[in-house]
């Protein structure tokens, strides 16, 4: 039986408008195709919350829940997907596969475009949501 060979659209990071740097796509993205893998070391939650605490200080979020027993930092043997903003109103959202988080299409997406997702975070929200001007969310 011949094997399915997944095709991951072309995107790049690029200076971004919300925050910092951003992830791009370079290509049109159809609705659910999956984009790319949140990659990063695997860690407890307790060496998660150590780390989350140096990130927030500096204004980032890299540590990304997979499941109640670990948690990938982006940060450490990450690949672009960590420069995918936040965004209260996203075209992406997360969807964990086989102990892989997949960042996914919300919606078909354009050339050119942002890449964004809900960070769905459960912190103490000390970071202002940057998505648009009026949004008054903390993540």
């Amino acid at each position: 039986m011949a094997r399915r060979v997944l095709t991951i659209p072309r995107i790049e990071r690029r200076r971004s408008r919300v925050h910092g740097w951003g992830v791009f796509a370079c290509e049109p993205i159809s609705k659910n195709k999956r984009i790319i893998d949140y990659a990063g070391e695997k860690i407890t939650h307790k060496e998660s919350w150590k780390r989350e605490t140096r990130y927030l200080e500096r204004g980032h979020i890299w540590c990304f829940r997979l499941n109640n027993r670990w948690v990938v930092d982006g940060a450490v043997g990450g690949n672009v997907s960590r420069f995918i903003n936040h965004s209260c109103a996203p075209n992406c959202y997360a969807h964990v596969v086989d102990g892989t988080i997949w960042i996914r299409a919300a919606r078909t997406i354009a050339p050119g475009e942002e890449l964004t997702y809900n960070y769905h975070t459960d912190g103490e929200a000390t970071i202002p949501c940057r998505c648009r001007a009026d949004c008054d969310a903390k993540l």
